[in-house]
Formats: structure tokens, sequence, C-alpha cells
């Protein structure tokens, strides 16, 4: 069985290994020269610093899917963060996150007191919700209609209260409007606005107390070479330079892929661009619309000595929240005064720059828009985020730059990320769960597809989670057609044996 994977990201490359387990013959197709996706470095010399993913979220997932995929575990050096990040307000105040709940508690006695109750009460109630929605929304497809509309997957719905937005969840456990901010801000991870994003979201946030922040030892994207090593040690094969134009189907199927004059023929297709702008591989479908996630203009830096004062990950947020998130995502302008979110991985691993020097990374939420001059705004929004990173403590920041890259919604659109956003399509609610794309996209059902656009969503476990989902779709697609076979041929004997 010939089954072609269109693009190497994680979901594309876990995939594959878990079909290589079952019996299929793998081959990956990469556009650009080198594997990875999103999950890749950008390096200067001996510096090096993640591209995209920083924060490892749900480790336990993380590592039960890789040994799943017969990838060894054992070299992969997980770092957990605790405190787990600060919370900068813009008069001042902070606010620090811990995994320890008692920790937690104490803190926000301390700087909120009155909400230290409610706190308890929200852990309480997204535990709840957490054990409701993993099994439903996380560990199945809905492949049929019949998959969600039915009483238990619309009961699920209700009990995780999707129909409230995330800010207005947390109004029902948090007096202070900061607090609400620094629990409802995790939405910004999947580009998601936690004014208008469903209320299960909410989930990542209990997700950071219950099971941790990590960092993975040599950057998030060293995963790919011990993905890369199963890959090979599996017989999959990876050709990279190879753009895949057009993905032909005949009938109900999907029958060859075409690379450059080349057509190769296929059983099966997995895509694992991002899926707006792959989708339309398949000439013949009428490419939907789809509401973007926000978009990032990305700082890579390396600088002369290190910042250990500071957290690994803190966020630096503007005086007016909500104007910030409504600039953003409804009036799609440029924020005059950016929150942001700052990466500082030097403070935990020396590997990453020359002796002496260290990385940081800096993600400035902005919309997606084509009105933009990115080149203009990328350099007002960077002098902006430098002078205040200076004012909040990164002394002399801008002295001690050796180097700095900017990456902008402009250029995520040109690497195939659709209408530049950089998390997939919006985690909205009609854009969530159901009403995600599914694992199985079209009517060919040997076409198949996974990445931060396809349910279950984005993030990196939950994008390989996607990828458990491909390989279950597989699975109960290749029986079915089994049995048809199988009755087919039954039938024929049948006609044979009244013949006689």
């Amino acid at each position: 069985m010939k089954t072609a994977v269109v693009g190497s990201g994680i979901g594309g490359l876990i995939a594959g290994l878990l079909l290589v387990k079952d019996g299929h013959e793998v081959t990956v197709y990469e556009k650009e020269s080198t594997i990875g996706g999103r999950l890749t470095f950008v390096q200067e010399g001996d510096y090096k610093i993640d591209k995209g993913p920083t924060i490892v979220l749900l480790p336990n997932m993380l590592l039960s899917i890789l040994l799943e995929a017969g990838i060894d575990t054992g070299e992969i050096e997980f770092v957990r963060c605790d405190p787990l990040y600060d919370v900068h307000f813009a008069d001042g105040q902070s606010y620090t996150k811990y995994a320890d709940i008692h920790k937690q508690y104490e803190e926000i006695k301390e700087k909120f007191p009155g909400d230290e109750e409610g706190f308890l009460q929200f852990m309480s109630d997204m535990e709840e919700r957490f054990t409701i929605g993993k099994p439903q929304f996380l560990e199945s497809s809905f492949l049929k209609t019949g998959d969600y509309l039915n009483r238990q997957t619309m009961g699920a719905l209700l009990k995780l209260k999707a129909y409230r937005n995330v800010m207005g969840n947390l109004k029902h456990y948090f007096h202070h409007r900061k607090l609400q901010t620094a629990y409802g801000l995790q939405t910004l991870y999947i580009g998601g606005n936690p004014y208008s994003t469903p209320a299960i979201y909410s989930l990542v946030s209990f997700s950071e107390h219950k099971h941790g922040i990590y960092y993975i030892k040599g950057g998030y994207a060293g995963l790919l070479d011990h993905v890369k090593d199963a890959c090979d040690r599996n017989g999959i094969r990876i050709k990279t330079s190879s753009l895949v134009s057009e993905i032909e189907t005949t009938g109900d199927k999907a029958t060859h892929i075409v690379i450059g004059a080349h057509r190769e023929p296929i059983d099966s297709v997995i895509i694992n661009g991002d899926f707006p702008t792959a989708s339309k591989l398949v000439k013949k479908k009428a490419p939907k619309s789809y509401k973007p996630s926000s978009g990032c203009v990305l700082l890579y830096m390396g600088v002369d000595g290190n910042f250990d004062d500071k957290q690994m990950h803190q966020f630096y947020l503007n005086e007016d929240f909500a104007r910030n998130m409504e600039d953003i995502f409804k009036n799609k302008r440029i924020p005059k005064e950016p929150s942001f979110y700052v990466f500082n991985p030097s403070k935990v691993d020396s590997s990453l720059a020359p002796e002496g020097k260290s990385v940081l990374y800096v993600l400035i939420p902005v919309p997606v828009s084509d009105q933009v001059d990115w080149g203009e705004t990328s350099e007002i929004l960077s002098n902006h985020v430098l002078d205040t990173m200076e004012k909040r403590g990164f002394e002399e920041l801008r002295q001690r730059i050796t180097w700095m890259k900017i990456r902008t919604p402009e250029d995520a659109l040109q690497e195939g990320l659709y209408s530049g956003g950089s998390f997939g399509i919006a985690p909205s609610l009609g854009q969530s769960g159901p009403f995600r794309p599914q694992v199985q996209p079209f009517p060919e059902k040997n076409i198949f597809a996974v990445g931060a656009s396809i349910h279950p969503g984005g993030g990196v476990p939950i994008v390989m989670q996607g990828a458990k989902l491909v390989a279950e779709a597989f699975k109960e697609h290749y029986k079915t057609e089994s049995e048809r076979k199988d009755v087919s041929l039954h039938e024929q004997d049948l006609r044979s044996i009244r013949s006689l």
C-alpha cells in the first residue's frame, strides 16, 4: 500500500511512522530543502533558536505518541519550568504562574486577594471538563454527521460551556480583570481571541498547572532529529525539494500526485500543509473559505551575555488588553502599544549560543491583513518592543544585540500559511471540534489530512494526536474497503453457483 505524505511537518512524519507499523509503504514529499515545517530552527553561525513553537505542553501525551510511533524518547531531555512564567502588566505589577497549586494560591492571595478560592474552583471545574473533553474532542474524529449530532456529544459541549467565550467564562471565577487576562491570554498560543474563542479553550491555562510546562534541551525543533532517525530505521523515504503541485483524482479516489513533470501513482495520500492552502492540490474541489488565526511579527536575536534574572517564558501586556485584542481580531489594525511574549531559553540551555552569549525570541501578535506594509510596520513594532524590554529590565539590550532577524505575516504567507496566520485556522466555535476540517476532509476517502488547521487543532502534541486519528481512520477505511471486496467476491461466488 503506497502512501504519499505531502509535507514534512511533525503531523505528517508521525502519521507516516504510525502507518509503517501497519505495513504501509510511506514516502514523504517536502517542497523545502529541509524538513519540519513550523518545527525548525532559525540559525546564525553558532546560534540557534526555535522558529515556531516554544512552550511544551501536555508532555505525557507527547511522549506517549512518540513511543507509539517507535521513537526512542530516552535521549530526549525535558526540563520542567516552575515557575511557569511571569505576566507583566503595564502598570509595573507582575503575576507569576506556578505549577505548584499551593504557591499559586498564595500568589493570588497576596496580589489579587479574594480570588484565591475562585482559582481553586476554576481548577476543580476544569479538571472535570478536561476529563470530559479529552476523549470526546481530542481522541475522536467527527467523520460522519452522526458522530457529533448525538446526545453524548451535544451534552459534552454543554458541560464544557462551549457557548461561553474564554474571558466570559473566567469572570465566573476571578473578579480582578488582570487575573482574568492572565488566564485568558493562552488562546493566543493558537491564534485565537480570548474574547470570542469558546470556553473549552480555558483548558489550556488549566493544563499548564495540571500537566506543567516543559522545555526540551536543545530546542523544541530538536525533536526532529529523533523523528528523522525513526523514519530512517523504518524505511520511510523523505524527498526534499520535491514540490507536489496536484493530487489527481478519478471517480471517488486519489490516484496520483504530480511532482514537476512526473506523475507518481499512489494508493493513499496525506495532506500535511496548512489545510486551507494545501487543499487546493485537489483541483476539482472549490476551495472553502475559513477564518484565519492571528499573525505575528517574530524577532530572533543573539545577544552578548545573558538574562538569567528573567524567566524562560514571560508576557508583557499593554494597558488595555481588551482594546489590544479588538485591534488585532476585529479592527485588523496594528496596536500602537502591543502586548508581546519573550522566550529566553539560554537561561537553562547553553548549547544554543557561543560561550558568553545567548538567544532571545519575541512574538508580537498582529492581525492578518494584505493592507499592511510589513517592512515598515515590523520596524516600528520591533523598535517599540526593544524600548519596552529595556525599560522592563533587559538592560542595554540594543547595545548587546549581535544579530537580529524578523519574520512577518508576509513571510508566513509566502511559506504557505493561510492568509499569513501563524497558527492554522482560528479556534472559533464554528471551526472547532466537529466543525473543523476532519482527517478525511474530501469525498475521496483515500485522501487524509493532518496539521494545525485539522481537528483536533494546533500545538505540537495536539497535531501529533491528529496523526493518531489519521492512523485510526486509515485502519477503518481499509478495513471497510476490504469488507466491501469480500462482499463483492461473495456475491460473485453466489452468482457463479446459481449459473451452474
